[in-house]
């Protein structure tokens, strides 16, 4: 079975940058430590500072479920609701 790949593309509202980013920045370290994290790492676009993006490795749809269910990301969804615009993706490797 292929892990799940997740890309998170997260632009802050005018004004909201700051607290988006250190929302975002909040959230990684306990991420990481759960045991279906295989990766996940947090970027800022270089042409513009408001969009990030949190790419993420998780050993399938069960560990994002509870990863998704765990109070720091909740605590996320909470500090960024309103703030900014969120697309998420989830792939699986083909190739």
């Amino acid at each position: 079975m292929s892990n799940l790949i997740v890309v998170a593309t997260i632009v802050a509202n005018p004004g909201q940058q700051d607290a988006v980013r250190a929302a975002l920045e909040q959230v990684v370290p306990p991420s990481r430590a759960e045991a279906g994290c295989l990766r996940y790492e947090l970027h800022v676009d270089n042409a513009d500072a408001a969009r990030f993006v949190m790419l993420e490795e998780w050993t399938g749809a069960e560990a994002l479920a509870l990863h998704e269910a765990t109070p720091h990301f909740l605590a996320l969804v909470g500090a960024v609701g309103g703030k900014a615009e969120i697309r998420v993706e989830k792939l699986t490797k083909v190739a």
